[in-house]
C-alpha cells in the first residue's frame, strides 16, 4: 500500500483513512477496490492551466506522441485519437508523472503498446493530425484526464475505482 499511496501522492496515512475497509496495509488482493483520493469529494489532479494551451514539442517528441497514439487508439474516432494525445499532454503537465512525453511514454507499465513493441511502428496521417489538434483547437478534449482504457479488453480493473471523465468511443477517460 505503501507504494500505492507514494504512486498516487498520497500518505501511507491518508491511504489508510480513505480505506476503512482494508484492515491489513500489508495484505491487499487482485480486483480488490482502493479508494485513491483523501476525502470522498474526489477531487480533480491538478494541472496546470496556464501552460495547457502552450505545450511545445520537438520533433522527436512529436513523432513519439503520434506512434503511441496510433498504437494506442487506431481504430478509435478522430476524437478519441486527440484524447490519448492529450491524456499524454495532462501527465506531462502533472506533477503526479514525469516532466517529458518521452519519459510519460516510457514509464514502466503505463502504455501497453511500449511493452508489447506496436509504439515503434510508423505514425499513420490521423494520428499525427490528432496530436496536431491536441496542441491546438482541441486540446483539453479529455477533460483533464490523465487516464483512459477501454473495459471491453482490460485484464487490470483498477480504473474503474476512479471518476470518470469522457467516454468517446470505446476509450473510457478517467480522473
Amino acid at each position: 500500500m505503501s507504494k500505492i499511496a507514494k504512486n498516487n501522492g498520497l500518505t501511507l496515512q491518508d491511504l489508510a483513512k480513505a480505506n476503512p475497509q482494508i484492515t491489513n496495509l500489508d495484505l491487499i488482493y487482485v480486483g480488490q477496490d482502493i479508494n485513491l483520493h483523501k476525502d470522498s469529494s474526489s477531487p480533480k489532479p491538478q494541472v496546470n492551466q496556464s501552460s495547457a494551451q502552450e505545450v511545445h514539442l520537438t520533433d522527436q517528441e512529436f513523432d513519439l506522441l503520434a506512434r503511441i497514439v496510433r498504437a494506442e487508439a487506431q481504430t478509435e474516432p478522430f476524437e478519441g485519437k486527440v484524447a490519448v494525445a492529450d491524456v499524454v499532454l495532462n501527465r506531462v503537465e502533472s506533477s503526479h508523472f514525469p516532466d517529458t512525453v518521452k519519459e510519460v511514454i516510457y514509464e514502466p507499465r503505463q502504455f501497453q503498446p511500449v511493452s508489447n513493441g506496436q509504439y515503434k511502428r510508423p505514425a499513420d496521417q490521423e494520428s499525427i493530425e490528432a496530436v496536431e489538434a491536441a496542441l491546438s483547437d482541441m486540446r483539453n478534449i479529455s477533460e483533464d484526464s490523465l487516464f483512459f482504457y477501454n473495459p471491453d479488453i482490460a485484464t487490470n480493473r483498477w480504473l474503474d475505482t476512479r471518476k470518470t471523465a469522457v467516454v468517446i468511443g470505446q476509450h473510457v477517460f478517467k480522473y
